[in-house]
C-alpha cells in the first residue's frame, strides 16, 4: 500500500481561498468552435515559495489540478508558486462540488464563485456555442473577482455591481442553421488573453 498523501482540512482549503483564491474564466477567440469562441474555467491559488509544500497539501486535499513555479519579476517580492485547475472536467466534477459543500466565507469571494457556477452550467449546456451565449457569459464574468477600491462604489456603501443578464431568446438557444449569420455582436471588451484577476 502506498503512502498516504498529505492533506489539509477542507475548512482550510475555504479559508486561504476567501484570501488567496481566483476563480476565473477566460474568453479567447478560437476558429476551433462553432461561434469563434472559446471560454475555459479555471481556479488559482497562489502563494511565497516558502509554503510550496501547502499547496501541494491542498492539491491532495482537492484532488485534482497542478502545483507551478510562477516566477516574480517585480522587485521586493518573493518568488510564488501557483496551484491550478484548468481541466474543465476537474471544474465540473471536483472543485464546484467541493465549495458548494464548504462554502466560502468571505461575500465577496462567495459572488465571484456564485458567477462562476452561473457560468459552468452555461458551458455544461453549450451555450456557449450557441448565438448570444457567449454574450451571456461575458456579462456574468463582469460580475467577478471586482475591486470596490478606488471604484465607482468608492464612497458610497450603497452602491452595486449588479448588471442585468441578458437571457437568450428561445431562437437564439438553437444551433446554426440555414440562413443565420455568424456575426455577434458584444458589448464588453474583446479579450484576446488570459489576464489573471484576483479579489
Amino acid at each position: 500500500m502506498g503512502r498516504a498523501q498529505p492533506k489539509v482540512p477542507a475548512e482550510y482549503v475555504v479559508g486561504i481561498t476567501d484570501g488567496e483564491g481566483c476563480f476565473y474564466v477566460n474568453i479567447s477567440e478560437s476558429a476551433a468552435y462553432r461561434m469563434g469562441w472559446q471560454v475555459q474555467l479555471h481556479f488559482h491559488l497562489k502563494l511565497q515559495e516558502a509554503d510550496k509544500d501547502l499547496l501541494w497539501k491542498i492539491r491532495n486535499t482537492l484532488d485534482c489540478g497542478n502545483v507551478y513555479y510562477q516566477k516574480e519579476t517585480r522587485s521586493n517580492h518573493a518568488q510564488c508558486y501557483r496551484y491550478t485547475v484548468s481541466s474543465q472536467k476537474d471544474i465540473f466534477e471536483k472543485v464546484i462540488p467541493f465549495f458548494k459543500k464548504y462554502p466560502l466565507q468571505s461575500t465577496s469571494k462567495l459572488k465571484s464563485f456564485t458567477f462562476f457556477c452561473r457560468i459552468a452550467d452555461l458551458v455544461r449546456e453549450k451555450q456557449h456555442l450557441m448565438p448570444g451565449g457567449v454574450e451571456q457569459i461575458r456579462v456574468l464574468k463582469e460580475q467577478m473577482n471586482k475591486r470596490t477600491s478606488g471604484s465607482r462604489s468608492a464612497g458610497n456603501p450603497h452602491a452595486t455591481w449588479e448588471r442585468e443578464v441578458p437571457q437568450l431568446s428561445q431562437s437564439a438557444r438553437q444551433p446554426k442553421g440555414a440562413g443565420s449569420t455568424r456575426s455577434l455582436t458584444f458589448r464588453g471588451p474583446k479579450v484576446n488573453s488570459v489576464t489573471r484577476g484576483k479579489s
